[in-house]
């Protein structure tokens, strides 16, 4: 159902790009990643004088929910020169976070800061590229473009007329209540907060969305209630399927994420703690905290430890945490990037809204999670993500006509090329071509594990290629993107060479590609394997390889031997039957018995990307038996597999390929 859906929708999207922005009285901006000239508009009505000189904050507002937990909000208004708050109804943009008022207020006063603002903005514009610091650039590119803004307060947006309401989560920062973690409970939470303020004096009942990550999640969650007065949304980085992109991705626990994450958000629950020095704590925040100071905690164990709790494998917990795309009627603005946690699901959340071009939109950069806004607001490049939020809501909540519905609608970062503008992802014209994985030496790897080589003909002679698990992937891209990002700080050594890594892999490569070839969409490997072992792991990455040999990941995923079934309603197929998007089937009872020795042929899906691999560049493909702390097999996987070898068989009667969209000719 969700593939013809998605289907239905981008047919909405392309129909409608065809007239977007030709009704418009501003300067058209489709077809250009910056925007134009209304691009330049967006940034001068950003950037220039406000309409109101201050803001006015209204701390530890409570909000009553009908289960009658308070939660805690903090109120942005626009202010006089006096300070006080202006005496009008405006429209309301809410962010709801788990991560403590106090985080977005630290962040923007940190901004507002002379001085801070000021080593803030050099931060972000330092380029250290070329020195063992060059993983800092990497991670600190997003504050220039417009990431501490987008995360929490937005003053453009208040100094403009807008209230913005920022509210602790419930069980979280200073809000009463246990941690329900994207649940039903705090689904009902995010629409009866839109009731609560439709009866503020400051609130005409118009509401916009906004925020990063889990906010982002929580902004998808409120649209497909439909609650009365959003107008429009603007998530930055959030999930379309929990299960499949951090806590369990082909089947392993994602070690380099979750833990880190639980422990941060249990201990920001109670960084009110202020309120205890000071001898007003309120005894049902208290009482709450202690009720379960770990939430998530039992769960996240039994899962690793291979129980069978509600986490552990794909199910109702899931489904109910998963935002019915398909529901949302509202103006969708969704930013995220290709090795950012969520990479896989950013573009399915935009592909399966069932809204024409202009009403929605796909931003995708070449960043991390922690970095969004990589790069957004240089010359050429997409304006920034302050910039795009308030020409968003200015549109379709003030009903500005400033031409925001005439960008994209999908502005994409082309990795080995530049920002570029499509109608859809993946980009129309895109057809998979088979690559085979022969035996037979490239010579472009002598530093790998094997130097195979990718080929458009099925190989000619049999081999069985060997690859035992190893630790070099700690030094990877994969565990960049694994860590939402921290991994970047190892540098370019690690996150921009894969060669490192390689050196526990299966690596095949194509000859150099004599024109420009252009990837677009979803990546799928099928893969002859068997294992020593009663269980086997397999990562897979693509990467660019340059002349001078240096391996540029570009996309990757990764799958159990034991979650070889796949997910039939979700997986897609070429004409000639090959899997183009193999979905896999996570739930408890699809999980099979592998016996070792015996083949086993695995489709692996690949998180979907925008690449061009240049004149003189190679494309490869590498096989690795494990990548931690990206991915880690739970307990009795990695028990059942001993960590023995996993072999690949280059079979020519029945050969593994990738299959791989390109946009007009192969250059292979």
């Amino acid at each position: 159902m969700h593939t013809l859906l998605r289907r239905t929708g981008t047919a909405l999207a392309v129909a409608a790009a065809l007239v977007v922005g030709t009704t418009t009285g501003v300067p058209a901006a489709a077809a250009d990643p910056t925007g134009g000239a209304a691009g330049q508009d967006w940034t001068a009505t950003t950037d220039g004088p406000d309409r109101y000189p201050g803001v006015a904050v209204d701390q530890d507002v409570p909000i009553r929910m009908s289960d009658g937990v308070v939660l805690r909000a903090s109120v942005f208004r626009p202010a006089d020169a006096s300070g006080a708050a202006i005496d009008a109804a405006l429209p309301t943009i809410v962010n709801i976070t788990p991560y403590t008022r106090l985080v977005p207020v630290l962040a923007d006063g940190a901004e507002q800061d002379p001085i801070l603002g000021q080593a803030l903005d050099q931060l972000g514009a330092a380029d250290l590229s070329g020195t063992p610091f060059d993983g800092v650039t990497e991670l600190t590119g997003g504050l220039g473009g417009g990431l501490l803004r987008t995360f929490g307060v937005n003053r453009d947006l208040v100094q403009n007329g807008y209230v913005q309401v920022v509210v602790d989560v419930r069980g979280t920062g200073y809000s009463q209540g246990v941690w329900d973690v994207l649940g039903e409970r705090e689904q009902q939470d995010s629409v009866e907060v839109f009731d609560w303020a439709r009866t503020q004096p400051w609130s005409n009942g118009e509401f916009g969305m906004a925020g990063v990550s889990y906010s982002a999640i929580n902004s998808l969650h409120a649209a497909d209630k439909r609650p009365e007065g959003l107008k429009a949304i603007f998530p930055v980085e959030p999930s379309e399927d929990l299960a499949r992109e951090i806590v369990a991705t082909g089947g392993a626990f994602g070690a380099g994420f979750m833990p880190a994450w639980l422990v941060a958000v249990n201990a920001l629950k109670f960084a009110p703690i202020d309120s205890l020095l000071r001898g007003d704590v309120d005894p049902q925040w208290l009482a709450d905290r202690l009720a379960d100071p770990a939430v998530m905690f039992p769960q996240m164990f039994d899962a690793v430890l291979g129980g069978d709790g509600e986490a552990a494998n794909d199910g109702a917990f899931y489904d109910v945490r998963a935002a019915d795309i398909e529901r949302i009627q509202v103006p969708t603005f969704v930013t995220g990037g290709w090795h950012d946690i969520f990479g896989r699901g950013e573009p399915r959340i935009f592909d399966r809204l069932q809204l024409p071009a202009g009403r929605k939109q796909l931003l995708m950069g070449n960043g991390y999670h922690l970095n969004p806004g990589l790069g957004q607001g240089d010359p050429g490049n997409p304006p920034r993500l302050d910039v795009l939020e308030r020409a968003w809501f200015d549109k379709w909540i003030k009903g500005i006509d400033n031409g925001i519905d005439g960008y994209g609608p999908a502005t994409l970062y082309q990795q080995g090329g530049d920002w570029i503008t499509a109608s859809q992802f993946p980009r129309a014209g895109a057809e998979y071509r088979r690559l085979y994985l022969d035996g037979a030496p490239s010579g472009s790897a002598p530093h790998a594990l094997t130097d195979g080589s990718l080929t458009t003909s099925a190989p000619t002679a049999a081999s069985t290629l060997s690859v035992t698990p190893g630790l070099r992937a700690a030094c990877s891209r994969d565990t960049a993107q694994g860590t939402a990002g921290f991994g970047a700080i190892l540098g370019s050594a690690c996150t921009q060479d894969a060669r490192f890594a390689e050196a526990e892999a299966l690596t095949f490569t194509t000859a150099p590609v004599t024109e420009a070839t252009e990837i677009s969409g979803s990546i799928a490997a099928h893969l002859r394997t068997t294992t020593d072992g009663a269980d086997g792991f397999w990562a897979v990455t693509v990467t660019d390889v340059a002349p001078d040999g240096r391996s540029t990941v570009l996309t990757n995923g990764a799958l159990l031997s034991s979650r070889s079934a796949l997910d039939e309603q979700q997986s897609e197929k070429d004409s000639s039957g090959a899997y183009t998007v193999p979905v896999a089937d996570l739930h408890a009872d699809t999980k099979r018995a592998v016996t070792p020795g015996a083949p086993l042929v695995l489709d692996i899906g690949l998180n979907g990307t925008e690449a061009r691999i240049a004149p003189g560049h190679r494309l490869r493909i590498d096989i690795a038996a494990a990548s931690f702390p990206r991915y880690l097999p739970m307990l009795p996987d990695l028990q059942a597999s001993g960590l023995k070898p996993q072999r690949l068989l280059i079979d020519p009667d029945d050969p593994s390929f990738v299959n791989i969209p390109v946009v007009g000719t192969a250059g292979w």
